[in-house]
């Protein structure tokens, strides 16, 4: 299995740890691009660490957040969203989780 990632508010570090990522409980914080609601039925999860970090960079969650590593999904098991992300259009158990990076402050954008 190839390793993914999956980057979030530190917020949800907590529920993570107990119930997994589960996109049907998302509300303590927004998604890592701002949203208030899922924006698809599933957890985005990064392809690398290249992408990882691109998705840390993006962070538009209002705080700090955290990179959960990710085991136990086959690339076969993921849909692209129409943005071209991908993601798994369900729950990822706590066990097949590992946090590998937490704190990390938003960077910020300068125009």
């Amino acid at each position: 299995m190839h390793i993914r990632y999956h980057v979030t508010s530190v917020l949800n570090r907590a529920s993570i740890s107990r119930h997994g990522l589960d996109w049907s409980r998302m509300g303590a914080a927004p998604g890592i691009a701002g949203s208030r609601r899922p924006e698809q039925e599933g957890c985005f999860l990064a392809a690398d660490e290249f992408e990882c970090d691109w998705f840390v960079r993006m962070n538009n969650t209002g705080g700090a957040v955290d990179v959960w590593e990710v085991r136990s999904i086959d690339a076969d098991d993921l849909i692209q969203s129409p943005e071209g992300y991908y993601y798994f259009p369900g729950v990822i158990a706590a066990s097949d989780l590992r946090l590998v990076q937490q704190d990390l402050p938003p960077v910020h954008h300068h125009a």
